[in-house]
């Protein structure tokens, strides 16, 4: 049995949606997708199509760029939710200006009191250099706190890379 609230890290391109995708699959619950992106470009575009004929079908769909609360509220009990992604999310809401505390602070809530499962994917971007520009810094740090609350909060933490996961807390089922 899957945990209640799961963490799914890995860098760009690490597998780490892949694998979040078939740990939902396998609890054989209702699926929803909770998709954080915004289609801005063609590239995105390209990026969406691809996530989800790799998904296939079986999965809900819910725009949320934004506001997760009541796309995470409204999920049942007899559900599991998937959210991909965190970065995203965040990106989102640095780049409109928003509180970032404050949503942070909002998303973890809304994910506690979620009745449904959850499955959070985000990106892990310590590993890397430091960012040569103050935006790209903002980003960094903001992503790393949002990672470790998260983290503190999740049963079950696993990093992928290169395709492979590696638990960093709790259990796989």
């Amino acid at each position: 049995m899957l945990a209640k609230f799961t963490l799914v890290l890995g860098g760009a391109a690490s597998g780490k949606s892949a694998f979040a995708e078939e740990l939902v699959v396998s609890t054989g619950k209702s699926r929803i997708y909770l998709a954080t992106s915004q289609v801005l470009d063609d590239e995105m575009r390209d990026k969406v199509r691809r996530h989800v004929s790799q998904r296939g079908g079986g999965w809900r769909t819910v725009e949320a760029p934004f506001e997760l609360s009541d796309a995470l509220a409204a999920a049942g009990s007899d559900e599991i939710v998937l959210l991909d992604c965190a970065s995203m999310w965040l990106s989102n809401h640095l780049l409109a200006g928003n509180d970032l505390p404050d949503r942070q602070a909002a998303l973890l809530e809304a994910i506690e009191a979620c009745p449904a499962d959850v499955v959070v994917v985000s990106n892990e971007v310590g590993h890397g250099i430091v960012p040569d520009n103050a935006l790209a810094r903002r980003f960094r740090e903001a992503q790393g706190r949002l990672n470790i609350a998260l983290a503190a909060r999740a049963e079950l933490v696993v990093m992928v890379t290169a395709g492979l996961p590696m638990t960093l807390k709790g259990t796989l089922p």
